[in-house]
């Protein structure tokens, strides 16, 4: 099983992360945490990387039913979306992690249940980016 959702756009990076975060606003979730990969390796590391940055994303309404059922569930929480573009003015690639393959380690048939809904909202997410 895939372990994400993706799917590849060729406009600007700013204009594709636009329309991400619509997208997930469509679908309930919020961005917690937004991580600039290029800037943290460059500041902590001193490497030169392609544009890439992690947006946390949360569906405050599942992710208050995931903690319902399994209550060590936050250490999986939020649902990470990333952006990357390996070459300047070159497409952007978007992919979201696939909840159902990174809940397959857990035995609690109520957090299934909720992984396919948090699923089917992210599958939509990507869907909805043209």
């Amino acid at each position: 099983m895939k372990y994400y959702i993706n799917k590849t756009l060729n406009d600007s990076y700013n204009v594709v992360k636009e329309k991400v975060m619509e997208a997930l606003k469509s679908e309930g979730f919020g961005v917690l945490t937004n991580i600039d990969i290029q800037t943290t390796l460059k500041n902590k590391i001193n490497v030169d990387f392609y544009k890439y940055e992690i947006l946390g994303a949360c569906n405050p309404q599942l992710a208050y039913q995931a903690l319902q059922a399994e209550d060590k569930i936050g250490t999986m929480l939020p649902c990470n979306v990333i952006l990357q573009q390996k070459e300047t003015e070159g497409p952007v690639e978007v992919s979201a992690v696939s909840p159902v393959a990174s809940m397959q380690a857990i035995e609690n048939p109520q957090l299934g249940e909720l992984a396919m809904a948090v699923q089917k909202k992210l599958e939509d997410v990507i869907a909805k980016l043209n």
